[in-house]
């Protein structure tokens, strides 16, 4: 037959939740097979049905022509099913030939413990794939974009015929992905299946055959990428047609400057210098490290400035840590936000009261009542789609984690906001509603610094755009200069 994967009404129940319900599809030898959906559509669920990290409540799984009624991760690695996931597995103090071949064996059964021979093993699949990286390079020191392709020469190494990639371009530039792109090419030219997972639906119409659309657990359809269209593809995910992606803005921005950087310089940027006016959303652009991040946290205070100035209100400030900076009204919604953004284990109102206790106590005592009506406030302003406000923040997607960490800034009054990649890793229906937000925000005259590597979204959102290229200033433009 010509399908190499092909799951037959698969379901997956938790306690009160149906994950997956009744979904099958197939997916053809040496193609590249898409899955799209919303944030809770199902796809992390699928992957790790595949994948064997959780066995299905019912259904079948056949498997180049054999059938199994569920698979554990050892089995999908012997039948050659490799999984690249959105958040890099890589040891960073070790060399990236070491990542490359952590745990494999030989044919023997021994784990490969000789560098020279663990070297020469790597420096063949980097010349197979064409990746130009120095395996003798230790991970901590290359970019984001030579990890994923160290994560994807790691999967390739276990024999790879299935590889699935979970949002393999959240963190990467225009350049790295096209880099990215041509491995996956070859890929599928040697015959190897990939399922890719992506929010990026350019990235889909770019580079699959066929794709499949979850929708609430469920099944929707697969279709020729070639016989669907951008919107008819997002109607399909979201049940509706989605208009005017990007809002237009309905206020003209005032003149008044709200927040000058002034020839900034450490955390390895060097003499960066910008302006934010009053409701103004400033696009910031360059490359993965370009050096956008860390000037973000040398204004945050999350890093030291070691020369330059920084002024709020046409007055100079000195921010030495993240709560001097949110006391000053700036505040930093991070790129990682399941690490920096907020804490996983609490609540959403424990999350979002974290920065109203100092306010609102009295010697030890906290004002709960005072509290409560403020969270519940930013909780519906929000539309966090949540049971109720006690639900964990793990459990949420990623358009409502986002939302949250949002609630937490608002509620503390800042007039600054620095968004770095505001909807990574978030589906088409949250990210309109998240650039709703944004503009809604800056109609109210909060200024905005978005941080993005998503050129549509940069073109789309910012007033004006300002470029960094190896960690210093490269241009401005007006939003008239905008292609």
């Amino acid at each position: 037959m010509n399908n190499l994967l092909e799951l037959k009404n698969i379901m997956k129940k938790y306690p009160g939740v149906v994950a997956l319900n009744n979904v099958s599809f197939d997916v053809r030898r040496g193609e590249i097979h898409a899955i799209v959906g919303e944030n809770g559509a199902g796809k992390s669920t699928l992957i790790k049905t595949i994948s064997g990290a959780i066995s299905p409540t019912d259904g079948k799984i056949i498997f180049d022509d054999k059938e199994y009624a569920t698979m554990t991760p050892s089995l999908s690695r012997d039948l050659g099913i490799s999984v690249v996931y959105q958040e890099f597995n890589l040891v960073p103090q070790l060399s990236v030939y070491n990542n490359v071949l952590l745990g494999e064996r030989t044919g023997s059964g021994k784990i490969i413990c000789n560098d020279k021979e663990a070297l020469k093993k790597t420096q063949e699949l980097f010349n197979r794939l064409k990746i130009k990286l120095d395996p003798k390079e230790t991970v901590e020191n290359i970019t984001t974009g030579q990890m994923q392709l160290t994560e994807i020469a790691k999967a390739v190494s276990k024999n790879a015929r299935l590889l699935i990639m979970d949002e393999p371009s959240a963190s990467l530039s225009t350049v790295e992905v096209e880099n990215m792109f041509e491995i996956v090419q070859q890929l599928k030219n040697e015959g190897v299946s990939i399922i890719y997972i992506s929010h990026r639906l350019d990235e889909i119409f770019q580079i699959a055959d066929r794709v499949t659309v979850l929708r609430d657990g469920n099944y929707i359809t697969t279709r020729e990428v070639k016989d669907v269209n951008r919107n008819q593809l997002i109607a399909l995910m979201v049940g509706r047609e989605l208009l005017e992606t990007y809002p237009p803005r309905k206020l003209e921005i005032e003149d008044e400057i709200v927040f000058e950087a002034r020839n900034l310089t450490g955390n390895g940027v060097h003499d960066i210098s910008f302006e934010l006016r009053k409701g103004e959303i400033l696009g910031m652009a360059g490359l993965v490290g370009a050096g956008r991040t860390e000037t973000a946290k040398l204004i945050y205070g999350d890093a030291h400035l070691q020369s330059g100035e920084i002024r709020v209100m046409n007055e100079a400030v000195h921010i030495t840590s993240p709560r001097k900076a949110m006391k000053t009204g700036v505040s930093l919604i991070p790129e990682d936000r399941k690490i920096e953004g907020f804490i996983g284990t609490f609540s959403i109102f424990d999350n979002i009261s974290l920065v109203l206790c100092e306010t609102y106590s009295k010697g030890t005592f906290i004002q709960k009542r005072k509290i409560s009506k403020i969270v519940k406030e930013y909780f519906d302003r929000l539309r966090i789609k949540a049971p109720e406000m006690d639900t964990l923040v793990d459990t949420l997607s990623g358009g409502n984690q986002q939302k949250v960490v949002l609630a937490k800034v608002l509620a503390n009054k800042c007039n600054i906001i620095i968004f770095d990649e505001p909807t990574r890793g978030i589906d088409v229906g949250a990210r309109k509603e998240i650039y709703d937000l944004m503009r809604e925000l800056s109609e109210e005259g909060i200024s905005i610094l978005m941080i993005t590597s998503d050129m549509e979204e940069l073109l789309g959102m910012s007033d004006r755009i300002i470029v960094l290229h190896e960690s210093r200033m490269a241009g401005e433009l007006q939003k008239a200069e905008f292609t």
